[in-house]
């Protein structure tokens, strides 16, 4: 995908461009033909030979204007890449910018935006070269079409066949007509520019949306939450295989717990269980039915997600718990706060539900952020749940309340858990253990020791010193 920065770049800046030259050219571009058109019945009325003498200079004018816009819109299609790009620089630097000052890499990131910005400013003085040639071009071009209509008319009146009068008028006829082809010239190159945008703009437009298809349109009325991968395989790419063959049976019910070393594909499965990709092999099934052949908002209506990397919009409190359920009321709101142990901080903000998050809940701690993605879910009422368990950046304490919380939201729902607690995989009904791709293991958390195998490797280098 495109960093974001490029992206805002094109919601921004490229549809802006877009959006002046339209504003400022359509009412200019039909009273410069009216105009034209206007002069022009005048020239034909007076003499048509002079008429016809002045009517060819319209396709050297535009010879000219399709010269010089061609490099225009290269110019600026150039321009709008390098100002994505210095967006996309931007955005990073500000995001991360803790990060930028714990290695104390200012002067890189500094230096980044210093050769991102000069390759815009170059891109700028090419496309503006371009862009301003035209003016006086088209002024060069009117002052010799001038010159020459004299020069016809003085002629034809030494043959007696026009009279002076008549040339004099021809002549501030042909300024008149020579200003209205000058404005379009100037018009159609302001608009090569801004096509520019428009290619960057369309090119999202016209990016396919995420079909919400459904094979045979299941209906999810009330589901039990039986899931099954069904010899499951998966490649991000074609030629790579990174799920292989996996077949995984969960009951109603059921909390599975996924673990492996990082890359081993545990997020793979579940982003294959929400479709955000869809399987290349085998089939998912949930009670019996595949997904494909679900509508994926029905599918994801009965899904409950908690990330590690929690995501809460601006707004209130009770706004953001909302989310799971828009319908939901303010006493439901505050009812799922208190399942997920979440109502008793959010009391204690100066402005209680009503209190505002800023940009992604920074004024918020870490665990407060995932009570509260917490609550959000337990609001929606979810049939199966997903949950990325990991607390390594809360303290102790907040960990024990959003364990808590878990436990509530996964009592008689079916839960896939990436897990990186003990105390999960202890209670998990089973324990898959996933390794490049494949179940290498699977069984209780005592099985799996006992057989000493894969899992007993990991335990011993990941909760040494825990006890059983």
């Amino acid at each position: 995908g495109k960093p974001a920065g490029e992206l805002m770049s094109r919601l921004t800046n490229d549809i802006d461009a877009v959006n002046q030259a339209v504003s400022q050219n359509v009412t200019s571009l039909l009273a410069s033909v009216l105009s034209l058109v206007g002069i022009l019945a005048a020239m034909f009325v007076l003499d048509v030979r002079l008429a016809l003498a002045s009517v060819m200079v319209v396709p050297i004018m535009f010879g000219f204007t399709e010269f010089v816009a061609r490099y225009t819109l290269l110019g600026f299609r150039e321009l709008q890449k390098h100002l994505g790009e210095l967006n996309g620089v931007m955005e990073e630097a500000i995001s991360g910018q803790k990060v930028v000052k714990a290695f104390r890499r200012n002067e890189s990131a500094i230096e980044a935006f210093r050769r991102s910005n000069q390759a815009v400013f170059s891109a700028a003085v090419w496309a503006n070269s371009y862009a301003f040639l035209l003016m006086p071009l088209t002024n060069v071009l009117g002052n010799f079409f001038v010159i020459v209509l004299a020069g016809l008319g003085g002629w034809l009146a030494l043959q007696g066949l026009v009279s002076v009068g008549i040339i004099a008028t021809f002549i501030n006829y042909g300024q008149n007509f020579i200003s209205p082809l000058r404005q379009l010239a100037n018009m159609y190159n302001s608009i090569q520019a801004a096509l520019a945008g428009a290619e960057r703009v369309f090119e999202i437009i016209d990016t396919p949306a995420e079909a919400d298809d459904a094979s045979d349109d299941v209906p999810l009325k009330s589901i039990r939450g039986e899931v099954r991968f069904d010899h499951v395989s998966f490649g991000y790419r074609p030629g790579t295989t990174v799920i292989k063959d996996m077949t995984i049976e969960a009951k109603a019910g059921e909390t599975l717990a996924l673990v492996g070393p990082t890359g081993a594909g545990k997020t793979t499965l579940i982003n294959l269980l929400t479709r955000f990709y869809e399987i290349d092999g085998g089939r998912i099934t949930i009670d019996g039915a595949d997904i494909r052949s679900i509508r994926k908002a029905d599918l994801r209506r009965r899904l409950g997600i908690v990330l590690q990397d929690t995501f809460l919009f601006s707004g209130t409190v009770m706004e953001s718990i909302r989310y799971g359920r828009l319908e939901a009321a303010d006493e439901e709101c505050i009812e799922a706060a208190k399942m997920a142990g979440a109502d008793p901080f959010i009391r204690q903000l100066a402005h209680g539900y009503q209190t505002n998050l800023s940009e992604r809940a920074g004024n918020l701690s870490q665990g407060q952020r995932q009570l509260l993605s917490i609550a959000r879910v337990i609001l929606a009422d979810p049939a199966v749940l997903i949950l990325d368990e990991a607390t390594s950046s809360v303290d102790t304490r907040t960990e024990a309340r959003i364990h808590k919380a878990l436990l509530g939201l996964m009592a008689g729902r079916t839960s896939f858990v990436i897990a990186h607690r003990l105390s999960t995989i202890r209670d998990a009904g089973q324990v898959l253990v996933i390794d490049n791709g494949e179940i290498v293991e699977k069984g209780t958390h005592r099985e799996l020791l006992d057989r000493r195998g894969f899992y007993h490797h990991l335990y011993v280098s990941q909760f040494k010193g825990h006890a059983i």
